[in-house]
């Protein structure tokens, strides 16, 4: 069932907790994000989906942040962590549609969480004043940034990590 404040509904077995009545903290959108997506359903379902497909897409940074860009152009990959703010956010058990099977949202990367912070780790292609421009995103258009950091394959990559329920998932059910 769908409705104007809850577009997306509620799938069979997904479960929804009463949200806080206060915020605990406040942060800072330091910029917007531009993609082509405009709807969820042509959005990329994950970053890796989104760097396979190869669109460009550009984070534009309020210039107040713009010195905070210096020597940001010899990074190849950046991590970028943006705010899902068309998302819900009360669902603590979910049923993605391309697994049929109800997880716990801690144990998925949903944008739908308490928080829906996002993360990518996106190819850096150039950096133009405010702009950057990027591949790697999965986020619809206009979306709000929250910051922005070098990747260090060095400390960021554990190649050794495992997502037992995603590896022992039923292939057919996918």
């Amino acid at each position: 069932m769908t409705d104007k404040k809850d577009p997306f509904g509620i799938r069979e077995g997904e479960v929804a907790a009463p949200l806080p009545e206060h915020a605990d903290a406040s942060l800072y959108f330091i910029g917007r994000i531009h993609t082509p997506w405009k709807e969820r359903k042509d959005c990329p379902k994950n970053a890796g989906e989104a760097r396979a497909r190869g669109t460009v897409c550009t984070i534009e940074l309020d210039p107040r942040w713009v010195p905070g860009l210096k020597d940001l152009e010899t990074c190849s990959h950046i991590v970028v962590l943006y705010w899902m703010d068309r998302s819900r956010r009360d669902l603590v058990v979910q049923v993605p549609g391309h697994y049929k099977a109800g997880r716990g949202t801690f144990a998925l990367r949903s944008p739908v969480r308490p928080n829906p912070i996002a993360m990518s780790v996106v190819q850096l292609l150039k950096v133009e004043g405010n702009t950057l421009s990027v591949v790697g995103l999965d986020c619809l258009d206009g979306t709000p940034l929250l910051d922005i950091k070098p990747y260090f394959a060095s400390v960021d990559c554990v190649p050794d990590a495992k997502v037992g329920w995603h590896a022992a998932r039923d292939n057919t059910s996918a």
